[in-house]
């Protein structure tokens, strides 16, 4: 059997990286990650949602918050000011130190336990923020780690299916495969009525209008 656990934080590449794993695998399991994000609570909201659509063998939600306790990013710190959308080509600095590692770490702590195969998460490099822990040589090298410290005796895999696409494509795959982007979150500063301006936003909103689909959920600006 092809097992899998899903990295499913709420937002719209990680549902269309559930959708493709659903799609791929003979049994799921979803994780969720809180470590005190501004928007906590309607990516968990989202997550739940996620769950009963797609009906995960298992699902799982844990807590890291040692992340908000160390900082160092516009999600996690209070004192910090997430910024607009910039075009300066810089990180933002909704930016998690070392997030992906430390969440693919949980994944494959419980992939383990289950005897799942694959862990799979909703990275996107191609048309991202530019996050470092995002990008394929990341994940090469911490599929290197994951053989070397873990004892199972076939590698747990990582799977990222959207790594390498836009952000577009990603809105037609989910389209594709009938992923239900009402019950996703883009929005890095609001649990109500997403923004529009952040930089999180702005490339869902401009994902959704090249890939001519209306976006579902609701935005108090949507001038990109």
């Amino acid at each position: 059997m092809r097992r899998a656990v899903v990295l499913v934080s709420g937002g719209m590449d990680s549902l269309v990286a559930a959708a493709i794993a659903v799609k791929e695998c003979e049994e799921v399991n979803f994780l969720h990650i809180d470590y005190g994000q501004t928007t906590m609570s309607k990516e968990a909201e989202c997550f739940e949602a996620m769950c009963v659509h797609y009906m995960p063998k298992r699902s799982k939600t844990i807590k890291m918050m040692w992340l908000s306790e160390i900082g160092g990013s516009a999600l996690t710190d209070e004192s910090m000011q997430i910024e607009d959308h910039s075009e300066l080509n810089e990180i933002p600095n909704t930016y998690v130190p070392f997030r992906n590692a430390n969440l693919i770490g949980a994944a494959v702590s419980w992939a383990e336990v289950i005897n799942a195969s694959r862990v799979y998460i909703g990275a996107v490099e191609e048309d991202s923020s530019g996050y470092p822990d995002c990008r394929e040589d990341f994940f090469r090298a911490l599929q290197l780690a994951i053989g070397k410290g873990t004892k199972t005796p076939n590698p747990i895999m990582i799977s990222t299916p959207v790594l390498h696409m836009s952000k577009a494509q990603i809105v037609k795959k989910g389209l594709e495969l009938g992923a239900p982007f009402q019950h996703s979150w883009s929005c890095y500063r609001d649990n109500q009525i997403a923004c529009g301006t952040c930089d999180s936003c702005y490339l869902r909103l401009k994902a959704f209008r090249e890939a001519g689909i209306h976006d579902p959920i609701p935005y108090k600006n949507q001038g990109i």
